[in-house]
């Protein structure tokens, strides 16, 4: 299991704390309060059925112009699709989160996931979170005690971390997520189950967090997926609390550059442990798709390829059929010639230029399919564009997980 060995930004506390709403009875409120309003910036579910405290998460960082202080989550209940009762709760959460935190309501981030459709007890809720209160530490039991509270049907925690050395200070970024199953983000502008929280200390406003939020998504939480299905709560959010003293407006541009290079690489590791963990997941793929147009068009095959059941399960038994995956490519609605494409297994050349390759090995690629990680790269041979997209297999054991979820 990972775990937090750097030290944490500094301006946060987290706690965790058990309020009877997992059935599991394990921790299921998790809170991250800022010592003071910290700067915001959030991308939130394209699914156009959206939770509740995405309703009121827009809300509020919209009324706030991007102030946090203090991030209430639940897990076990997504409170999604139960009608006013369920924005009532959301903002019930955070008005009671407010006052024991002592900042205003619209300060407050919440933010839900587990089964959808049923009502979120608000009361045992916010029943806990004087418990949470005073269990609030920067230290890292605490971090990780929040990134264990988080999870459903996760078997791990997920966290990444990093450090940055200015001249004066240093720079810290914490990162934690959850997510299993139900994963094929599509997280876009301010628009149950993928849920990522980043904290740093930079001094920072934010609009420029907000400018260094969305590539790294894009890059990372945007080009992955286990089921393809995009979840009601899917949620990214990025606090800043500004306590280093480092301001991105003061510092170099090569400490700029350098803090969006390790914030990108904290949000691949975070999006890699989410499929790595998926359920049922024995396979992680990495499709690499390139020779197209422009990188939208290869994403749109990447995804095709990486959301196609015949792919996943053949995946699954490591079995090379190639043809599924020029299929799922042809069927993407992006025009190619097929006589310009080549696609290698693991590195073993099986299809090219319209044909099954001269020296097809299927015993080969049989075997480097075997491995828990490999990459399938299809070339298409007319243009720059590019797509590496992060996916899995699909096993009997997530179809088990999903048929008996919500009993």
């Amino acid at each position: 299991m990972p775990s937090i060995r750097k030290e944490l930004p500094r301006g946060f506390r987290w706690a965790a704390v058990k309020a009877g709403i997992k059935a599991s009875g394990r921790t299921d409120v998790a809170v991250a309060v800022a010592d003071r309003a910290a700067s915001a910036a959030v991308m939130f579910t394209k699914n156009q059925v959206v939770a509740a405290p995405v309703t009121v998460g827009r809300r509020n960082m919209a009324a706030t112009q991007g102030r946090v202080r203090a991030l209430v989550v639940n897990a076990g209940n997504a409170n999604c699709a139960t009608g006013p009762q369920g924005i009532q709760v959301a903002e019930q959460t955070c008005g009671r989160a407010g006052e024991i935190f002592d900042c205003p309501a619209d300060q407050v981030f919440p933010s839900s996931t587990g089964i959808i459709g049923v009502p979120l007890p608000v009361e045992k809720l916010t029943a806990a979170l004087p418990n949470a209160q005073s269990r609030l530490a920067n230290n890292q039991a605490a971090a990780e005690d929040f990134a264990t509270a988080i999870m459903t049907t996760d078997t791990k925690m997920k966290v990444s971390q990093a450090s940055l050395e200015d001249a004066e200070s240093s720079v810290r970024i914490f990162g934690c997520c959850k997510g299993a199953g139900m994963i094929g983000p599509q997280l876009g502008p301010p628009h149950a189950t993928m849920l990522v929280y980043l904290f740093t200390d930079l001094h920072i406003e934010p609009a420029d967090l907000r400018a260094l939020l969305e590539p790294a998504v894009e890059a990372s939480f945007n080009s992955i997926s286990v089921d393809g299905d995009t979840s009601t709560n899917d949620t990214v959010l990025i606090l800043a609390s500004g306590a280093s003293g480092v301001r991105w407006d003061s510092v170099q541009r090569s400490f700029q550059d350098e803090f969006c290079n390790e914030l990108q690489r904290v949000c691949n590791e975070l999006a890699h442990a989410v499929i790595d963990d998926g359920e049922g997941v024995t396979h992680v793929v990495t499709l690499d798709v390139s020779g197209l147009p422009d990188d939208t068009a290869a994403k749109i095959i990447a995804k095709s390829i990486a959301h196609s059941p015949l792919c996943k399960t053949a995946w699954s038994s490591a079995d090379p059929n190639w043809g599924r995956i020029l299929c799922a490519a042809g069927y993407a609605g992006v025009p190619f010639a097929a006589e310009n494409v080549t696609i290698t297994i693991g590195g073993v050349r099986v299809f090219d230029h319209g044909m099954r390759d001269a020296g097809y090995d299927e015993a080969a690629v049989h075997e480097k399919m075997q491995q828990r990680e490999y990459t399938i790269a299809i070339d298409f041979g007319s243009g720059p564009g590019r797509s590496k997209f992060l996916t899995c297999d699909l096993t009997v054991e997530y179809v088990h997980i999903n048929a008996d979820y919500s009993t």
